[in-house]
């Protein structure tokens, strides 16, 4: 049985594919780029806004990355994929935004599961390490707002047991951390995990987007959204007919890790432990 992994490279993506591999499993990994990917993976080169028949052939099951994906779903079905596990996202769940992969997957009539995280630990990573290495600080606002953000292992580790498990299918599982965590814990957690001290200078959305935008890459291109100068949808507010008690849904631990796989969700100190080299 081979198992199609689209986003292959990405932050949960290259875990989903660690993961099967791990459990002796046929992996095809749908890529732009192939740099990372382990030994043992057929790889192929495309792009999901241009699905095509070949990539499908053989395959029994597909992780499916969001990005262009609702087509790509139809051509998997097509095709004899026989199970979908998608990557969405929180919001969906609250009712925040509608999600048109879900619907192309739930459309194709073959076992769907639907993966929605929360914020992820490794959001803030490109953002922060680049200082922490630098300079051991990070300036950023928002140093007391708490979030539940989810270990990206964990997100792959539902992903893959429902790819391979059964009873998973027609289910949407909301991921969360196991609890409520500020930027400021966060930070203390990278630096407990590296054993220095790493100082929180709380700065201005404008100065902290300033900053951003002059480290290029991923920080300049999502400073706008973290900051939240921007919505999900590219607009310059959000959460028009919501209230606070709809966010506050997903400002609580969710139980849907441990549902799916028989352990608890991992807290952020394993996180930063994980990633200490990034802060080296």
């Amino acid at each position: 049985m081979t198992i199609l992994v689209t986003g292959a490279t990405g932050v949960v993506g290259r875990n989903v594919v660690a993961r099967l591999l791990a459990a002796g499993r046929e992996v095809r990994a749908l890529t732009r780029s192939s740099t990372g990917l382990p030994a043992g993976v057929e790889v192929v080169h495309g792009d999901l806004d241009a699905p095509r028949a070949e990539w499908f052939r053989g395959v029994d099951r597909l992780y499916l990355f969001p990005a262009g994906a609702g087509e790509a779903a139809a051509v998997a079905a097509r095709c004899g994929v026989r199970r979908i596990v998608d990557l969405s996202a929180a919001s969906v769940t609250i009712g925040l935004h509608d999600n048109p992969v879900e619907r192309a997957v739930e459309e194709t009539g073959v076992e769907w599961t639907h993966v929605r995280p929360a914020g992820f630990m490794a959001n803030l990573l490109p953002v922060w390490a680049p200082s922490i290495r630098a300079r051991r600080v990070v300036r950023y606002p928002f140093a007391d707002e708490a979030s539940v953000p989810v270990h990206e292992a964990d997100v792959a580790a539902v992903a893959v047991a429902a790819l391979l498990e059964d009873g998973h299918a027609g289910r949407a599982y909301t991921l969360t951390g196991p609890a409520s965590i500020t930027n400021r814990e966060q930070v203390a957690a990278i630096a407990a995990a590296l054993g220095e001290d790493v100082r929180y200078e709380e700065v201005s959305r404008e100065v902290a987007r300033a900053e951003l935008r002059r480290l290029g890459g991923f920080a300049a291109e999502y400073a706008d959204l973290l900051l939240g100068f921007v919505n999900y949808d590219g607009g310059g507010s959000s959460g028009e007919g919501f209230s606070d008690d709809d966010y506050s849904a997903l400002l609580k631990p969710w139980p849907d890790v441990e549902i799916a796989t028989g352990r608890p969700a991992r807290a952020y100190a394993r996180w930063a432990r994980d990633h200490v080299a990034d802060f080296r």
